[in-house]
């Protein structure tokens, strides 16, 4: 089990963010994603994701090339600075919601994991900022799917939470799960490797202004 990236390239609006980025990542490793404000971290993320193109490169996911797009994409949950809850659910519901889409049937152990069993019935709405975070994370683990691809994923976390979603990490990897974390802050993960971005020039050739996939509409 392994994610492989070559010479993976990303452009949008005419800018080149990154290019010719290359990793691997093998099942039971934590993998942090650090470098300063637009390296690229995030849009990294995103493409890995299917919510935006890439410019060039390629990546395959447990054998499955990037271009399948479903047999890619249903490998991976992606946790991005939206919390993806519906606010008129309560977080019961939420979570039900989640676990019979991905057929992943009990939910229980996630309410625990993130201490939202006493607001279970709560409108998801007239939760609190960590509220929502805890049970936008607690949504990524009723999914069984091998990669986990989150983008500052403790924002608005209490130390306690942290810590608990570090061991909830470290359990997934342990299970043979993978993930890779854009985070600036020090999760308290065991041995982690770090994968560092650094900010690409911001120059583009015409050549590479050519190959924009927002502008030719390529998404393969």
């Amino acid at each position: 089990m392994s994610l492989n990236v070559s010479k993976l390239a990303c452009q949008r609006g005419g800018r080149v963010i990154f290019s010719d980025f290359s990793f691997e990542i093998t099942a039971g490793e934590p993998v942090l994603l650090r470098g300063p404000n637009g390296a690229g971290k995030s849009t990294l993320l995103r493409v890995l994701a299917g919510l935006i193109p890439r410019m060039g490169g390629e990546a395959s996911l447990n054998g499955t090339p990037i271009t399948d797009r479903d047999g890619f994409q249903e490998q991976i949950t992606y946790a991005g600075h939206l919390d993806a809850i519906k606010p008129q659910l309560t977080v019961a519901e939420n979570l039900a919601f989640w676990a019979d889409l991905f057929g992943s049937g009990d939910y229980n152990k996630a309410m625990k994991n993130f201490n939202l069993l006493e607001i279970a019935d709560r409108p998801a709405h007239a939760c609190s900022a960590g509220q929502k975070r805890r049970l936008g994370l607690a949504r990524i683990t009723v999914a069984d799917r091998p990669l986990w691809l989150l983008d500052e994923p403790t924002v608005s976390l209490d130390v306690e939470t942290t810590a608990t979603f570090a061991r909830v990490i470290e359990s997934h990897c342990k299970a043979g799960g993978m993930a890779l974390i854009a985070t600036h802050i020090d999760l308290g993960l065991t041995n982690p490797r770090i994968i560092e971005m650094t900010t690409h020039s911001g120059k583009t050739s015409a050549a590479e202004a050519e190959l924009d996939p927002f502008l030719s509409e390529d998404w393969t």
